[in-house]
């Protein structure tokens, strides 16, 4: 209890790393996680008081051109946050990261307006004017003749190792897609409601939006799931089971108009084959976290809601308690599993809001601590912090600079070895150790803003 540095010495393990007691420990590494998605900017300048080596001046400012349209149209979609290592943006993992710290700010009170963006102290909150950057562009992103909205804007391939702003190929519109236009409706329904004390008129043009894009969704339910075209080779983020899209849209419009319509399709929606979770793609937990906790909403849909999201709160702890290190994962540590634990820990911490067990946040507190060195690597999973930490990421300004960007929550073990450099040198470790901190292998070592995200909410509501 009192304040201080430490070890534990102990016969016949030797000593511990060194570790802290204090009240105000995770300060710094908040406000760096938070400060990951300032540095990720794209379109503007990002400037050296805050962003140091990082800063650059505005990228990406080109007109992208719509795929397949014969026309050549260009649009301007500057803007956004670079989603990972390269410099693509997706709508689908940006609705994803706006959502976590609409959350954030919502559950816990989150209205710090001092964590050293440009817009500190504009009396907004941070973690609002941070995510209105994206949804700023996300509005760019919808076509005004269909409501529709375009999946992502990329160059045809992937950058090499460079800075962003010297990938200066043509920029491309990915094909309008259902995921993308059905993510897109559910956070500007919300974000009409969370911006409307802020900024009365930019919450109106959000709502505006989201009824396009749900009248979208209206005129083309049997849309497929976005695949990329044979020729557009960046990141798909694919989704064939939209269900959990679906449900999503109709739950936020529904509760930003409480409008019988969505009201009724939010019912339908519910009596679907749709997946839970609160990843990019499985994401029907927004849903049914935002219809258990907000007042007002229909009682029947309310409980149905909590009872489906405490269900699954429940296999998740059931799991966490019987491993050695918490996290449920079993066997199988996949691609970004670090963002797939804390997801789990948003997710108890989500029932621990709607129950007041503290059995829930202990265990999503476990879950933190996994991602700062309790795990089997050892290893704070967060750039720039711990004992031993990851220097060597798969991030293009890092790797270009010789100089790791604190605050980035890398992708951690992962045991299906998904790149030739994690092929070679981890196989047949433990799945919880299968993990290289080494630039060229991007399936363990790369960073997303949508990793990021669920730590910030996860750090908001311990702290």
């Amino acid at each position: 209890k009192t304040p201080g540095t430490y070890k534990i010495i102990s016969s016949p393990s030797g000593a511990s790393y060194e570790f802290s007691i204090g009240d105000d420990l995770y300060d710094d590494v908040y406000k760096d996680v938070v400060l990951m998605l300032y540095k990720q900017r794209c379109g503007t300048e990002v400037t050296k008081d805050i962003a140091g080596n990082f800063a650059h001046e505005a990228c990406h400012m080109q007109e992208a051109t719509v795929y397949g349209d014969t026309s050549g149209t260009k649009i301007d979609v500057s803007g956004g946050w670079h989603d990972a290592g390269d410099y693509g943006r997706y709508v689908v993992s940006g609705a994803k990261t706006v959502q976590d710290l609409f959350l954030a700010y919502e559950d816990y009170g989150q209205t710090a307006d001092d964590l050293g963006i440009p817009e500190s102290g504009n009396k907004t909150p941070d973690l609002l004017d941070e995510a209105k950057y994206e949804l700023d562009w996300m509005l760019k992103m919808q076509d005004a003749a269909s409501g529709g909205v375009y999946h992502k804007v990329t160059a045809l391939v992937f950058p090499e190792t460079v800075l962003a702003v010297d990938e200066t190929d043509d920029m491309v519109l990915a094909p309008i897609s259902y995921a993308a236009t059905a993510d897109f409706a559910a956070v500007m329904a919300k974000a009409s409601v969370l911006y409307a004390e802020y900024d009365a008129d930019f919450a109106k043009s959000c709502l505006d939006a989201a009824t396009n894009a749900y009248a979208f969704l209206e005129a083309n339910p049997d849309m497929k799931g976005y695949e990329n075209p044979e020729d557009l080779v960046t990141g798909a983020y694919d989704d064939t089971h939209l269900a959990d899209e679906t449900l999503w849209a109709s739950a936020e419009m529904y509760i930003a108009t409480k409008d019988a319509k969505y009201l009724t399709a939010t019912n339908t929606a519910l009596d679907s084959n749709y997946l839970t979770g609160f990843g990019w793609a499985d994401i029907g937990n927004y849903a049914l976290y935002d219809l258990a906790k907000t007042e007002g909403v229909d009682a029947d849909v309310a409980k149905t809601a909590k009872e489906k999201l405490l269900a699954d709160a429940d296999e998740i702890l059931s799991k966490a308690e019987s491993e050695g290190f918490f996290t449920g994962m079993g066997v199988t540590y996949p691609w970004g599993s670090n963002m797939t634990i804390t997801n789990k820990g948003m997710e108890l911490l989500a029932a621990a809001n709607l129950t007041g067990d503290a059995k829930y946040t202990e265990y999503a507190q476990k879950m933190r601590d996994y991602i700062f060195g309790v795990n089997p690597t050892g290893y704070c999973y967060v750039t720039g912090y711990g004992s031993l930490t990851p220097n060597a990421t798969h991030h293009r300004p890092s790797q270009v600079l010789k100089e790791t960007m604190p605050g980035m929550l890398v992708g951690g073990a992962n045991n299906n070895l998904n790149d030739p450099y994690a092929n070679a040198v981890l196989y047949g470790i433990a799945p919880g150790r299968a993990y290289v901190d080494n630039e060229q292998c991007y399936s363990c070592n790369e960073v997303t803003i949508y990793w990021n995200s669920p730590l910030i909410y996860l750090l908001t509501g311990l702290n």
